[in-house]
């Protein structure tokens, strides 16, 4: 009898746990005449802000907030023109993603952030740090750049095909590469976000990432994890470059996994953000 009160109560631990993860608050903030999709999990003054790359959506970070809502309050958003926020044909600086942030994090009355950041997502915490010093707690920056690749003569021509008719292809193509070591299901979800994205938003967004001052040596004065996926891109100098603008610096540079690496691992990615937490005594 006592085995078998012992074993129920488990079940309903379980049960309960599992049951306050799919009981995720969906909501929208707004900026402006904009709404911006979000999802919350859990609840506190502080949360763990995950931010998605160029094209794709908050869909991508799925497998890790099971495993990451256990250590912390977690929001994720769909950036303007991206997933289910509203897609206006403006201007997707990285200024306007940033604000978008602080908007959601307003709605869900988060005070204070450690953002993540994929690709993309790295300039656009980056600049939330700049414009709101007092809401970033920490930085992610997850296979992410702080500074420009080549020239802007060579930007242009990375993504002139993504301005014609045949963007939808030159995309493909892309994210063939940079997805290369993912699961066939994996590859597909990142596939059809992209051809979700509207060409105004890509194009725009892309041409706002170029932009020279987004990479101004100022200093992050915020503790930083980097992780980084062993690429040929890399220059060699990356780690001495981080912390030359990051003094708090975790680094890793990972091998054998893609673009999307913490797709390729997730629990690997989730191990190192939370031992980042409990280092720095984050988000208690």
């Amino acid at each position: 009898m006592k085995r078998n009160l012992k074993y129920i109560s488990l079940l309903f631990v379980v049960l309960l746990a599992s049951a306050s993860f799919t009981a995720a608050q969906e909501k929208y903030a707004k900026l402006g005449a904009n709404k911006i999709h979000y999802k919350n999990y859990g609840k506190g003054k502080d949360a763990l802000v995950l931010v998605h790359c160029w094209t794709c959506n908050l869909e991508l970070w799925r497998d890790h907030i099971p495993e990451l809502s256990k250590r912390a309050r977690v929001v994720a958003l769909d950036l303007p023109g991206h997933g289910l926020s509203d897609k206006p044909e403006t201007t997707y600086s990285m200024d306007f993603f940033a604000d978008a942030i602080d908007a959601v994090m307003k709605d869900a009355g988060v005070e204070r952030a450690v953002l993540v950041g994929h690709s993309m997502g790295t300039p656009v915490i980056r600049q939330f740090y700049r414009k709101y010093p007092q809401k970033t707690l920490a930085l992610v920056i997850v296979d992410g750049a702080v500074r420009p690749f080549g020239t802007k003569e060579q930007r242009e021509q990375f993504t002139a095909p993504l301005r014609g008719p045949q963007y939808k292809e030159a995309g493909i193509q892309m994210f063939a590469a940079m997805s290369a070591t993912l699961s066939d299901a994996d590859k597909e979800r990142v596939r059809t976000s992209y051809l979700s994205t509207p060409q105004y938003v890509l194009v725009s967004s892309m041409d706002a990432m170029g932009d020279d001052a987004l990479y101004a040596p100022d200093k992050i004065n915020v503790p930083v994890l980097a992780i980084l996926a062993k690429s040929p891109f890399w220059p060699a100098d990356t780690e001495q470059f981080l912390h030359s603008l990051a003094p708090d610096l975790t680094y890793q540079m990972w091998e054998g996994v893609s673009h999307f690496l913490f797709m390729d691992r997730p629990k690997e990615f989730n191990a190192a953000v939370i031992a980042f937490l409990d280092q720095k005594k984050l988000l208690k």
